[in-house]
């Protein structure tokens, strides 16, 4: 190949993230890339909630459009986003080595989801996620949360922040008047008589304690207010300025969208575990798509395809399509390949997490589909399609 390898990626910046990963992998291995920024039908809808899209694939069709057209060559998907009814000119090409695949709590002071108090507010535009968290802490509130990555860990952080400003706001107002003040009372005792001043100096004592109070109480805020604004980071200084209609003592999300974009560095997160915390099918992983039996297919796969990790994403779209899920629907699947086998571990919830049907399977890594499908075949005996149904009417 000669050309420049186009590929299609949204505009957010973890979305640029991954497909700058991408890029560089593939330039790795001597291929010229261009990247080309694609708005979705995901992207302009931007008050809704993933499961009030409707049909899944909302981040992803009008990227694998433009491949069906030849408008780019290939495209850059979160592999959890991905339906699992690919159209049949179009081909998971290559899925690059999976990156971190459990979810995150995020809280403002690093508070552990144990720990936080009863009745706190949790956000997350996840069915599953919300499930989960109320399944292990039935006494917390769960509340929908809409943005990127960076936009819901402002919404997190905006409220504590806005107050901060507000309390330093507040203290320096007071201490300009203070000084003010001073300054009045100076002038005046410097036209006193001598005996006058003697008097003073004893009111100076009484007027230096209630300044000694004051400094007292605002001895925490060593900077003002332009100086803190100053010293926050980018993120901070975003999230003050954000308006939230709810107040959140924590959101989850995954944990990968935090270290794709050096959000870990900023914020006290909590990596939940993946045995209670089931991920979804395909998180942490990508998937990059182009046209079946294409050159550019050969040649993303030769370059990027990361055989342990499609196996694992394998095994679990086929137990999501089997089930009866999509890429909104409370269903936990997580595949780890260890050895000769496929530790597959399943939950599936009811929306409120109060109804499960789950388990732990070893599959043969040999014929780790056909067992995926017996092992999905088994979960819809149990009631998990039933679970699915209920919860995307509710």
């Amino acid at each position: 190949m000669t050309d420049a390898i186009r590929l299609a990626t949204r505009g957010s910046d973890l979305a640029l993230r991954q497909a700058g990963e991408v890029k560089t992998e593939l330039e790795d291995h001597r291929h010229d890339v261009e990247l080309v920024e694609v708005e979705t039908t995901g992207d302009r809808v931007d008050d809704a909630l993933i499961q009030d899209l409707g049909k899944t694939g909302a981040f992803v069709r009008s990227l694998d459009r433009k491949v069906l057209d030849g408008d780019v060559d290939a495209a850059v998907h979160s592999m959890k986003d991905v339906p699992t009814d690919v159209p049949d000119d179009l081909v998971v090409a290559a899925v690059p080595r999976r990156g971190n695949p459990a979810d995150a709590l995020v809280t403002p002071n690093g508070t552990s989801l144990e720990n936080l108090p009863a009745g706190s507010v949790v956000g997350t535009a996840s069915l599953r996620r919300g499930a989960q968290v109320q399944a292990h802490r039935p006494d917390l509130e769960v509340e929908p949360i809409r943005g990127n990555v960076d936009t819901r860990v402002e919404k997190l952080l905006a409220p504590a922040l806005q107050d901060e400003h507000e309390r330093r706001t507040e203290a320096e107002k007071e201490r300009m008047s203070e000084d003010a003040r001073q300054q009045e009372r100076g002038d005046y005792e410097a036209s006193e008589t001598v005996e006058e001043g003697v008097e003073n100096l004893d009111n100076e004592s009484d007027d230096d304690s209630e300044s000694d109070r004051d400094n007292r109480q605002n001895a925490e805020f060593d900077q003002t207010v332009e100086e803190w604004f100053e010293s926050l980071s980018v993120l901070q200084q975003s999230a003050l300025e954000r308006e939230v209609d709810t107040e959140f003592d924590a959101v989850v999300l995954a944990q990968v969208g935090l270290e794709r974009t050096g959000l870990t560095h900023h914020v006290h997160d909590e990596e939940l575990p993946t045995n209670t915390h089931v991920p979804a099918p395909g998180q942490g992983a990508l998937a990059i798509t182009a046209r079946k039996d294409s050159d550019v297919a050969d040649a993303l796969r030769d370059a990027l395809d990361h055989v342990r990790s499609r196996v694992e994403t394998t095994t679990e779209r086929v137990i999501l399509e089997e089930v009866g899920g999509g890429c909104i629907a409370p269903i936990g699947v997580y595949a780890l390949v260890q050895g000769d086998t496929v530790r597959t571990d399943v939950q599936v919830f009811s929306r409120d997490g109060t109804d499960q049907v789950g388990e732990t399977r070893e599959l043969d890594v040999e014929n780790y589909a056909a067992e995926a499908r017996e092992f999905a075949a088994d979960l819809r005996d149990r009631g998990a399609t039933d679970l699915i149904e209920e919860a995307k009417r509710e």
